[in-house]
This record gives C-alpha cells, sequence and structure tokens, in this order.
C-alpha cells in the first residue's frame, strides 16, 4: 500500500493508469496474492483507487499535494481556547505535553483497567450490547452517592445522570438552561474549555478576577447586579488553571450572592480524587437546590473511558434526561460498567494514594527547574496537577508556546484561560507530565537571558 501511495505521489501512477494484476504485484512485491487482494481492497476504500470488473484496478485521482505542515499539528492556528487541546491531541507520540490537562499514560492504573475488562468479557450478553437506563446504571449511580457524600453533598440515586464525560455533562446543562444571548459568569482565568463551550452555546461570558481563595466577591457581586447572569461556572477544589481551592469564608457570601440573585451554579468537581483534606463543595452548602455538581473519572482512571455525571435537584434531572436521550439516547453502559469494577475495587484507593504522593513530587520537582528560568508559581497549590505561573520579565507566553510547540513542546499559554485576555504573561503547566529535561531546555531557548 505505501508503495502503491508513493508511486500515486511522485506521479509514477497518473490518474486512470491500470494497476499489476493481482498475481504480477504478488510477484513484483514478494507477497502471497491474498496480500495484494487485501492492499488493493483497503486502498479502494480509501479511494485511493477503484476496481473495474473483469478489467483490474485503477487509480482514481491525483492526491493533493503534499504539504508537510499537514503532516503534524497546525503550528499556525489561533492561540485560542481550542489551541492547547488540538495541539496536545494532535500532537506525535514523541511530543511532550506540559500544557495538556492529563496523566501520562504510566500514570494510569493499567493493570486494574485490564483486570475490569477481563471481567466484563466473561459478562452475561445484555451487559456488553443492550442500552443503558435513561439515567444510567444504578450501581454506579449508588456509589457515586456514596463519594459525594464523603465531600458533605447529600443526594439519591435518582437525583444523579450518567453521561458520557464530564464535558457533555455541562453542556447538557448549558443547552437546559442557556438561550443565546444569556450571561454567564467564569472566572478568570478559568479552564479554556468552559470558553469555548459557553460561546458554541452563544453566551455572554463576563469573567470575575480569581484569588488563591477563590473568586473576587466584591467583583462577583459587581457582576450579578450588573449583568444579572444565569450561570456561574466554576472549580471548588484545585481549580483549573490556578490549582487554588476554595476558602470556607468564600464559598459561604458566594452561596449568600447567588442565593439573593437567583444564580444557578455549575460547580465542576473532575479534580475531586486529587484531594487530601476536601476544601468546601458549594453542592454540599445549598443542598443541590442551585448547585449543579458534575464529574468523570478522566483524570485519575482512564481518559479513554468516557463517563461523567450530572448531580442536581430531582426536577432538574428529570428535564436533563429528556434532553440527554433528545441528543444521545442512551448512555455509555459499557464505559458505566469498567468504571464501577474499578471503583468498588480497592486498589483503587491505593491508586489515588500513590498519585497523590507521586503529584507531591512532582509538583516540587516542577517548582525548582522552573525556579532556575525565572518563572515563579502564582501560588503554592496544596495538591493536583497545575502550576499557574508568571513568565520572567513580562515575557509573552505566547510567543513563547509557539516557539516551544516548533522544538516538540506544547505549552499552555495563559490568555487561552481568560475572558478578558489579562494574562498574557502567565502559563500553566502541568506537574506530571514535566519530567523530561528537554521541557526546561526549551524553555530556556525561548526566554529571555536572565540578567
Amino acid at each position: 500500500m505505501a508503495a502503491i501511495r508513493a508511486r500515486i505521489a511522485s506521479r509514477s501512477l497518473g490518474p486512470g493508469a491500470k494497476l499489476p494484476s493481482i498475481r504480477k504485484a504478488a510477484d513484483l512485491f514478494g507477497v502471497s496474492p491474498s496480500t495484494v487482494v487485501e492492499a488493493y481492497e483497503r486502498l479502494a476504500a480509501d479511494g485511493v483507487i477503484h476496481a473495474r470488473p473483469g478489467s483490474g484496478f485503477y487509480v482514481t485521482s491525483p492526491q493533493a499535494p503534499l504539504v508537510l505542515a499537514d503532516l503534524g499539528p497546525r503550528l499556525d492556528r489561533a492561540v485560542d481556547p481550542f489551541w492547547v487541546t488540538r495541539q496536545s491531541l494532535e500532537a506525535p507520540l514523541d511530543a511532550l505535553k506540559p500544557g495538556c490537562g492529563w496523566m501520562p499514560p504510566d500514570w494510569m492504573p493499567e493493570q486494574d483497567l485490564r483486570k475490569a475488562l477481563r471481567s466484563l468479557s466473561r459478562a452475561d450478553t445484555s451487559r456488553l450490547t443492550d442500552y443503558s437506563t435513561p439515567l444510567g446504571l444504578l450501581p454506579l449511580r449508588q456509589h457515586l452517592v456514596r463519594r459525594m457524600a464523603e465531600s458533605g453533598i447529600e443526594a439519591a440515586a435518582a437525583q444523579v445522570l450518567l453521561v458520557e464525560s464530564g464535558t457533555q455533562a455541562i453542556d447538557l446543562v448549558c443547552r437546559f438552561l442557556l438561550e443565546p444571548g444569556d450571561t454567564v459568569l467564569v472566572d478568570d482565568p478559568c479552564y479554556f474549555n468552559f470558553l469555548a463551550l459557553l460561546r458554541a452555546h452563544r453566551a455572554k461570558i463576563v469573567g470575575v478576577p480569581f484569588t488563591p481563595n477563590g473568586p473576587d466577591l466584591d467583583a462577583f457581586a459587581g457582576a450579578v447586579a450588573t449583568h444579572r447572569p444565569r450561570l456561574y461556572v466554576t472549580n471548588s477544589a484545585f481549580h483549573n488553571p490556578t490549582g487554588a481551592s476554595l476558602s470556607p469564608a468564600t464559598a459561604h457570601r458566594l452561596m449568600k450572592i447567588a442565593e439573593a440573585s437567583d444564580l444557578t451554579i455549575i460547580e465542576d468537581d473532575i479534580f475531586a480524587d486529587f484531594e487530601q483534606q476536601p476544601a468546601p463543595r458549594l453542592a454540599a452548602l445549598d443542598g443541590l437546590q442551585r448547585v449543579i455538581h458534575v464529574g468523570s473519572f478522566s483524570k485519575t482512571l482512564s481518559a479513554a473511558t468516557r463517563i461523567g455525571y450530572i448531580a442536581a435537584r430531582p426536577d432538574w434531572i428529570e428535564g436533563l434526561t429528556d434532553l440527554k436521550i433528545a441528543s444521545s439516547f442512551a448512555g455509555p453502559a459499557l464505559a458505566s460498567e469498567l468504571v464501577l469494577s474499578v471503583l468498588k475495587d480497592g486498589s483503587y484507593r491505593r491508586h489515588l494514594q500513590s498519585l497523590r504522593s507521586r503529584l507531591a513530587a512532582a509538583i516540587g520537582e516542577a517548582r525548582k527547574r522552573l525556579a532556575r528560568l525565572g518563572i515563579t508559581p502564582w501560588i503554592e497549590p496544596r495538591g493536583g496537577l497545575f502550576l499557574w505561573c508568571t513568565l520572567p520579565d513580562g515575557q509573552d507566553a505566547t510567543d513563547v508556546a509557539r516557539l516551544a510547540l516548533a522544538e516538540g513542546v506544547v505549552l499552555a499559554p495563559g490568555n487561552v484561560f481568560s475572558a478578558s485576555q489579562n494574562a498574557p504573561s502567565m502559563m500553566r503547566f502541568n506537574a506530571a507530565q514535566c519530567a523530561n529535561p528537554h521541557i526546561f531546555k526549551v524553555l530556556e531557548k525561548a526566554l529571555p537571558a536572565k540578567s
């Protein structure tokens, strides 16, 4: 296949040219006729060649000119909320990704996942092939209820809806509650995909300055009074990108403002399992009346096993369930079974204990290496993945990110997280992805020389 594609690309085989017969190609390439048949069929499936019954195989059309930039991620696209994700997901396997938001593969519980998959392979057929119930797998929802209770969130299993990811959870809530033009408050900075998702819903986005204890409450109250927002989206624990956690005093005052203004809050709890000591949860203070609590297991268990959840008041769960059926019909049944199997195993708690220790060490090491370059953290986080840092001498983080990308390193410049674009010299680092010394050599090369 590769040889034939190369001949077409080099124009040795032009449009309409006939390929060697199966027998002749077998002799030419030194393979069996059945191998040639499979190769030709795959090329035909890709539209590269086509068969003429009784005549043979012919080149379909000329391929587009070879563009080297097409062999990798686009380096010239705008540095917007999609930039880091696109570069991280499209990068070659050997790329370094201190700007991405997930764990390296060897930090995940691979053996536990394999064990759960083997167990599921022996399950009855219905568990492998049937649709899930509208709310999702009941034993997993019951397990989630017990987990949320550890953070003070009281809910019944009927108040939990399983979905395909944390992102889908927020998307469903936005579809359920927002109309185009509605105002949504976000932290500034916030997770960049909040910005992308809200723009997809045509919401008006208003950023509220974020402090080490949570949102700036005076600014928050002012934004609520001025803009009358429909929603506020935030992380209570290990805020993305800053790594900060909500303080009890800020949480209580925030809920008073929300109650007085009839403001609904989406609390994204995706980093919950990184905590040693739980931060206050807005859903616990509110009793799931105006707070919608969402989460997933992509950060600690598997990004490939897409499963998320929504916890909310019963009437909202009813409407969200109908919306889920309308948009995706049924939930991820097989993924739910897999996640439940791993969560029920005591090995998951042991994995989390190991993960927290490993992350603490990684954050300490990353801080030391960054400090040598004059890169300083905004705060010292109590755990989690991220260091939110200031580059030296007001260096533009976007420029640094572009230079690093050309060296095979994906970084996360500050303004992709900022609705107001007020973080030009900030950068988020994922400590778990910072082990390779080449990252810091590239940073040193990209940054101005220290005086």
